[in-house]
C-alpha cells in the first residue's frame, strides 16, 4: 500500500486521468504553474498531436521602467506564432507623458483603467484631442504622430499593432530626432538659434514624468485646416451590445469606427458556466487579450491535431486562421477578453448555425447523430452560450 501524502500535499495537481494514466510528478516542478495550466499538466483525451504555444502572459514580460510609467511587450520574439498582431501594456502617472511620436504600424488601444489625454495631427493639419476612459479605444493610422499623457488618476492600457514583429522601443520620436539631427540643420529649420536647442534631451525620452494637464478645453490648439475627418477615439462601452444566453459582445471595426481600417475587434462577456460558441473566423489570426476571469481554449487544426490552453487575466492567446476553437469560462466569476483580427471587419463562422443552414439528412449522416441534435440547432447566431444542466463542471 503507498504511502498516503501529508495532508499540505493532497491537493498538488498530478499528470494523472481517472482512468490511472499517467503517474505522479515527484521530481523539481513549478506547482503554481501547475495549478494554473490545468489542461496542459492533463490534457483532454481529445487533445492530439502538436501545436505551436498559443499562449504568452505580460507577467512574463520584461519591463520597462521611467519617471512617468512602465511598459512591458508581447511580440513574435515572446510567441513566435503571433505573425499579425503585437501588443504593448502601459501604464502612465498622474501626467505621466509617452512622448510624441509616431508608427510604420497601426496603433489600436483599448482602456483599461483611469484617464488619459491624446492628442495627434494628420498629414494634412488637421489635429485632434480628446480625454480617453475606461472601456474607450483610440486608433492612429500609420505614420500619424499622436501622443499619450495620464490625467489626474493616471492610466493603464493595451496598445495593439497590427505587425507582430513590432517592438515600441523602436518607434520613431520626435525627442530622438531632435538628438540625431546637426544644430544648425534644427536652427535653419525652425528660425531659431542653435543655442535655443542647448537643453534638448540627448536619447529618447519615451516615457516621461510631466504636469498633470488642465481641463480639454484649455488645451485645445484650433488649426486653420480643421479638426479630422474621422475621429480617432471611439466609445465601446457605450454601443448597444449583442446579447445572449450566457453573456455578451461588442463589435467595433470600420463598420462603426471608420478610421480603424487595419484592426476588428470584439469585447467579449462569458458568465460563468458559459463559453464562447464553437466557431472560426475566416479573414485572419486572431490575438486575445485576458482582462478578467479564467478560462480554457481548444484550437482544432487540421487531421485530428487539437491542444487546450487555460488563460487568466493578463494573458494574451493566439489563434492561426480558420481554426475551429471556443473559450469556456473555468472560474466562478465573468471572464472577460478582447479578440481582434488584422482586418477592416469582424466576421465569424458558428458551428452551430452552419449545421442549421445545412439540409437536416446530410447533417445526420455526416455525424452520425439523430433528432435530439439537430432539433437543438439555431439558425440564429449565439456568440455566447449556455444552457441549463450543460455547462462546464470545473471539478470534472
Amino acid at each position: 500500500m503507498g504511502k498516503v501524502p501529508p495532508e499540505k500535499d493532497r491537493h498538488v495537481p498530478e499528470p494523472m486521468r481517472s482512468d490511472g494514466t499517467g503517474w505522479i510528478d515527484q521530481g523539481p516542478r513549478n506547482i503554481a504553474r501547475d495549478r494554473q495550466n490545468p489542461n496542459m499538466l492533463v490534457p483532454p483525451v481529445t487533445d492530439y498531436g502538436l501545436l505551436p504555444n498559443l499562449k504568452f502572459s505580460f507577467s512574463d514580460a520584461v519591463m520597462t521602467l521611467n519617471h512617468g510609467g512602465w511598459s512591458r511587450e508581447v511580440t513574435v520574439r515572446d510567441l513566435p506564432i503571433a505573425t499579425t498582431m503585437a501588443g504593448v501594456n502601459m501604464a502612465l502617472t498622474p501626467g505621466g507623458v509617452r512622448e510624441l511620436h509616431w508608427h510604420q504600424q497601426a496603433e489600436w488601444a483599448y482602456m483599461l483603467l483611469g484617464r488619459a489625454r491624446i492628442t495627434s495631427v494628420d498629414q494634412a493639419g488637421r489635429n485632434f484631442i480628446d480625454d480617453i476612459g475606461p472601456g474607450d479605444l483610440w486608433y492612429f493610422p500609420p505614420g500619424i504622430p499622436h501622443s499619450i499623457q495620464g490625467l489626474e488618476e493616471g492610466c493603464e492600457f493595451l496598445l495593439v499593432f497590427d505587425d507582430g514583429h513590432f517592438s515600441d522601443l523602436n518607434t520613431l520620436s520626435i525627442s530622438d530626432w531632435f538628438a540625431h539631427t546637426p544644430r544648425d540643420v534644427l536652427s535653419d529649420n525652425f528660425g531659431v538659434p542653435e543655442a535655443a536647442f542647448a537643453d534638448i534631451p540627448p536619447y529618447q525620452v519615451y516615457i516621461f514624468q510631466g504636469e498633470v494637464p488642465g481641463p480639454l478645453k484649455g488645451d485645445e490648439v484650433e488649426s486653420p485646416y480643421g479638426t479630422v475627418p474621422l475621429s480617432f477615439s471611439h466609445r465601446l462601452l457605450a454601443q448597444k451590445p449583442i446579447i445572449t444566453p450566457g453573456g455578451s459582445v461588442r463589435i467595433v471595426d470600420s463598420s462603426n469606427f471608420p478610421i480603424s481600417k487595419t484592426i476588428a475587434a470584439a469585447l467579449v462577456e462569458i458568465k460563468p458556466g458559459a463559453m464562447r460558441e464553437l466557431h472560426w473566423h475566416p479573414n485572419n489570426d486572431e490575438w486575445q487579450y485576458y482582462l478578467t476571469g479564467q478560462g480554457r481554449m481548444t484550437v482544432f487544426a487540421r487531421n485530428g491535431i487539437a491542444r487546450t490552453f487555460d488563460y487568466r487575466a493578463g494573458d494574451v492567446g493566439y489563434v492561426p486562421f480558420a481554426t475551429g476553437h471556443y473559450i469556456q469560462n473555468t472560474g466562478n466569476e465573468t471572464l472577460w477578453f478582447l479578440e481582434m483580427f488584422k482586418s477592416d471587419r469582424f466576421v465569424d463562422v458558428s458551428l452551430n448555425q452552419w449545421m442549421a443552414l445545412t439540409p437536416h439528412d446530410l447533417v445526420s449522416a455526416n455525424l452520425n447523430v439523430g433528432h435530439e441534435l439537430i432539433d437543438a440547432l439555431r439558425k440564429e447566431k449565439w456568440p455566447v452560450v449556455t444552457y441549463p444542466g450543460f455547462h462546464y463542471d470545473s471539478e470534472s
